[in-house]
């Protein structure tokens, strides 16, 4: 029983990965922001509306490096010159806000298929699974 849940649990877990990643891709793809690749538009993300954020902060929660950031903007703050902050451009709000959309749009028709004590299991159990993968990530930064 074990292998057996073992298979299904590793091929949901891709399966789920790689199906969230194309159908993103396609949900941007029919917007004008076409012309995106997903990794600029969750650098986006990552930034966030408000921006003001390090590019450390960024890289971290994107787990990249730092250099990887070469295409946001960035400006040096006042106070402390040596620290880099970056925002996103009115156009870089607009995917931020299309790729919000998209997001909430997901969750909602995912939760309407649920039972709310299922959402609460299925949220718990996520977690568990997003817990287990930063362990691995931190474990990769030592």
């Amino acid at each position: 029983m074990k292998n057996t849940t073992e298979y299904v649990l590793n091929k949901l877990l891709v399966q789920l990965f790689n199906d969230i990643l194309q159908i993103e891709k396609n949900a941007m793809n029919n917007t004008e922001f076409k012309d995106l690749s997903i990794t600029e538009i969750h650098t986006i993300e990552a930034i966030g509306k408000e921006g003001n954020r390090t590019m450390g902060e960024i890289a971290n929660d994107l787990r990249i490096t730092v250099g990887t950031l070469t295409t946001v903007e960035r400006k040096r703050i006042e106070e402390d010159r040596r620290v880099v902050v970056v925002y996103l451009t009115e156009s870089g709000k607009k995917v931020f806000d299309e790729h919000t959309l998209f997001h909430k749009e997901m969750i909602d028709e995912v939760a309407k298929n649920f039972e709310d004590y299922e959402l609460k299991v299925l949220t718990k159990a996520l977690s568990k699974v997003s817990e287990f993968f930063e362990d691995k990530y931190q474990d990769l930064k030592e």
